[in-house]
């Protein structure tokens, strides 16, 4: 079923690649070229990140994800987990896979939930810089607000998904 969904994207994807060309090849060749660039400037981070997340859950045993942020960790887990994300700096992108290994290794789906949420939305390394632009009462009060928010959306996400 998995596949039959990831194959349909891309099946719907490359259809909207050719209306795009038909369309206008010139735009369309353009933004694979800058699509390409962007890649090929991720990909090593991209790598680097997955590289040292696959050691650390080598480090790491299943069942002490289980432990940590597992589904019998509740509340204790979900607020490891949302800190753990709030000080990690890692692309978007990278992300995902993470979560993913952290689901198969053991850990609940709220607590991945509150980690994503908070890796992509609260940044405490990233509070200086958001200072200087927002002021220190707007990006505080922003990183606030989206830190309560993950935890929000985790527990509507193990509401729909467990």
């Amino acid at each position: 079923m998995d596949n039959l969904f990831t194959y349909s994207l891309y099946g719907v994807t490359a259809v909207l690649l050719a209306i795009s060309y038909v369309k206008d090849r010139n735009k369309t060749m353009l933004s694979l070229k800058r699509a390409w660039k962007m890649f090929i400037n991720v990909l090593p981070q991209f790598i680097s990140i997955l590289f040292l997340a696959g050691l650390l859950l080598a480090a790491v045993s299943p069942e002490t994800i289980q432990y940590v942020i597992g589904t019998q960790s509740g509340f204790r887990g979900m607020l490891t987990a949302a800190l753990l994300g709030a000080v990690t700096l890692v692309p978007v992108l990278v992300a995902f896979p993470v979560a993913a290994r952290l689901l198969q290794n053991g850990a609940g789906v709220t607590q991945t939930a509150v980690f994503i949420s908070t890796l992509t939305m609260v940044g405490f390394v990233t509070l200086p810089m958001e200072i200087k632009y927002l002021g220190k009462k707007a990006a505080v009060l922003r990183n606030a607000l989206a830190f309560l928010f993950s935890f929000a959306a985790a527990f509507l996400i193990g509401v729909l998904l467990t």
